[in-house]
């Protein structure tokens, strides 16, 4: 389907889900005043009626129309939209596109990140999921500095945090592996096919998983994170996990329970938190986040003010870095607050 195609799609299911229920009439109106997508054009009945049924297949969504007077068109299954499934994905995405389509007069005052998500090589890639072609790759790998070749079968690809990624199983060694594909170097399709792998489900394959690490044997369990109230409400509102549950909140912190695999890319998100997060359960987690914020302190100049609360492994002590000069208070390694000192 033809890019500005979907984005007429879309248009109708915005306009629609927006104003909850709408006549042909008020919407045929919007429309016509969306000048970049209608061209100025009134929008026929039976063309309205073959975009409901092209919705239908594309994004899944049900379009009625009331039974009596004033006959106004709703999305039946408008819970749907919520789920997190390919079509509701298509459907953000196409209604950021067109409410830029719509901006252009203030284009100078939209600013878009660039992130090199390796978009380019998405479509071969989905092309040869769908014949089950085997491809030949060449890629770059950060950890090790260096490119390899692979022939792989695609088994599926997945995006987070705006970058696609793709989970291949080499056809030498049978190893699942995850690439970014804004490390591909070469790519190409094979002649050759292969038949898709029954022991494998990319829902089952990423089950627990904070984002694309995976298949390092992390059993799922549960975590318990205490978060402070300022930061409580961008958890809250943008979940770590879809397991997530508060089961405590007050003024002062509230306390998050996932059930989750806590792999590297999820120690990595606590850690960018800072004081923000204390890891409560499970106990290794806990030592291990305050392991790493000790190797970061290593080589710096610091000396011991105060001690208090040794009970077990909990500890508490205020620390004062000699450079830059700065007073932190830890509990089992975790910065709990901080105040520039002025005497440096």
């Amino acid at each position: 389907m033809a890019l500005n195609q979907t984005n007429k799609l879309v248009w109708i299911v915005e306009t629609i889900y927006k104003a909850r229920k709408i006549t042909f009439e008020d919407l045929n109106l919007k429309w016509m005043n969306n000048v970049d997508l209608s061209g100025g054009e009134e929008m026929l009945k039976r063309t309205f009626h073959k975009w409901k049924w092209n919705i239908l297949d594309t994004l899944g969504l049900v379009i009625e129309c009331e039974k009596a007077a004033p006959y106004r068109y709703y999305i039946e299954n408008i819970d749907d939209m919520k789920r997190g499934s390919i079509e509701n994905w298509l459907l953000s995405t196409y209604s950021v596109s067109n409410s830029l389509i719509e901006s252009k007069s203030i284009k100078d005052r939209i600013i878009l990140e660039d992130i090199p998500s390796g978009r380019e090589y998405l479509d071969p890639i989905i092309e040869a999921m769908k014949q089950n072609r085997m491809i030949h790759l060449t890629y770059y790998n950060y950890w090790r500095d260096d490119e390899r070749q692979y022939y792989l079968m695609p088994l599926c690809v997945k995006l987070f945090r705006q970058r696609w990624y793709m989970v291949g199983r080499t056809w030498s060694t049978g190893n699942t592996i995850i690439f970014c594909l804004d490390r591909f170097r070469e790519f190409r399709l094979s002649s050759h096919s292969f038949e898709y792998p029954e022991d494998f489900s990319p829902k089952e394959y990423f089950e627990g998983c904070y984002g694309i690490i995976a298949g390092d044997d992390t059993d799922t369990q549960k975590v318990v994170l205490k978060v402070n109230s300022s930061q409580a409400n961008y958890i809250r509102d943008l979940r770590l996990h879809e397991s997530q549950i508060e089961k405590e909140h007050n003024d002062e912190y509230s306390i998050f329970e996932l059930y989750i695999r806590p792999t590297f890319d999820f120690l990595q998100e606590i850690l960018r938190n800072g004081e923000d997060i204390e890891v409560l359960e499970p106990k290794w987690l806990r030592k291990e986040i305050a392991d790493k914020i000790g190797k970061n302190l290593e080589g710096t100049q610091v000396y011991i003010e105060e001690e208090t609360n040794f009970i077990e492994y909990r500890f508490e002590y205020r620390v004062k870095l000699v450079t830059p000069g700065i007073n932190m208070i830890f509990k089992d390694g975790y910065r709990l607050n901080r105040k520039t000192v002025i005497n440096r």
